[in-house]
């Protein structure tokens, strides 16, 4: 994957999230988990983007 399209997926992501956070009321602990959420996911998506989790390929959820 090129790096210009790391780098626009992490403003899209990074902009929706301050869209969400900034104009779409919610309880502070609400705000907080999705905040958690998506962070953790994206570390996640860029960990197996830099080939670092390739491992997790492999990995099947249920039977």
């Amino acid at each position: 994957m090129p790096l210009i399209n790391l780098v626009v997926t992490l403003i899209v992501v990074g902009v929706l999230l301050w869209l969400v956070n900034t104009y779409i009321p919610m309880d502070r602990k609400i705000k907080s988990i999705l905040n958690a959420v998506i962070v953790i996911a994206v570390i996640l998506w860029l960990l197996t983007a830099f080939g670092v989790l390739d491992g997790l390929r492999g990995v099947t959820v249920g039977g």
